[in-house]
């Protein structure tokens, strides 16, 4: 597969997806807030009331950290799935800015930082949440911020897979069934990976978003991550590997 040949110019498409996005910025937030917010205060608050501490802290804290990986998780995927759709197959905006001077390369590019940065504005609106809610506990806390970054990144590229292969948006529902679902489930978002079966741990071990928990839940916890370098590793491992791999779907997509 040829490299990717970009440039400063995929600036220019990010700029474009904020310059839209920014007509209709506080609903958007808005709505990214409200389904954690109600798992954070439905299941942390209510169900968090029953159960015993874990590691020494409330329910509410260990779903915290879960809570804000899953939902970077959800705003990238997102992005790069029905509204990466739209500019590709129903806008045809993908179609129009390649015939400026810029290339499919950046387009794919500008695409995939928009999706990371809409993850980084969701999840530092959740992250200000955590925060007034007393759930933080030192200034490493924000070492939080480039990790949401880079989670952003890796779904955002998966989610361009998706993307660049759908032949309409019915298509994303297998995604999220059989892929983003299970792995909320399986990545210690809800509860930790200890009570999985040894099967289950080994197998969470290759999904990115418990790799994005075990960074987020030790940093909101004041303590730097175990494995830091590791977790970092997978996760920009992933997007690179993604990227390619969109890149080249996008291609034969529009260019072939």
């Amino acid at each position: 597969m040829n490299m990717p040949e970009l440039s400063l110019r995929f600036i220019a498409v990010w700029r474009r997806n904020f310059l839209v996005w920014r007509k209709l910025a506080i609903p958007s937030l808005l709505g990214n807030l409200a389904d954690p917010m109600i798992y954070m205060f439905g299941l942390g608050y209510g169900l968090g009331s029953l159960m015993p501490q874990i590691d020494g802290a409330p329910y509410i804290s260990f779903l915290a950290g879960g809570t804000l990986c899953a939902s970077t998780m959800n705003a990238a995927s997102f992005e790069a799935l029905y509204s990466g759709f739209s500019r590709m197959h129903v806008q045809r905006t993908w179609d129009a800015i390649v015939n400026a001077p810029v290339s499919l390369d950046d387009v794919i590019a500008g695409e995939l930082v928009w999706a990371a940065t809409k993850a980084l504005l969701s999840g530092t609106a959740i992250l200000i949440v955590v925060a007034l809610l007393g759930l933080t506990h030192s200034a490493l806390a924000l070492a939080i911020l480039p990790v949401i970054f880079l989670a952003g990144l890796t779904f955002g590229a998966l989610g361009l897979i998706v993307t660049t292969l759908a032949p309409s948006y019915d298509f994303f529902m297998y995604y999220f069934t059989l892929f983003i679902t299970p792995m909320t489930l399986l990545s210690g978002v809800f509860f930790p990976l200890t009570q999985l079966p040894p099967a289950l741990q080994s197998a969470a071990q290759f999904l990115p978003l418990s790799h994005a928990t075990q960074l987020v839940r030790p940093l909101l916890a004041g303590e730097v991550p175990p494995e830091f370098a590791l977790h970092v590793g997978v996760l920009a491992a992933i997007a690179g590997v993604a990227f390619l791999i969109a890149l080249k779907l996008a291609r034969r997509r529009l260019l072939s």
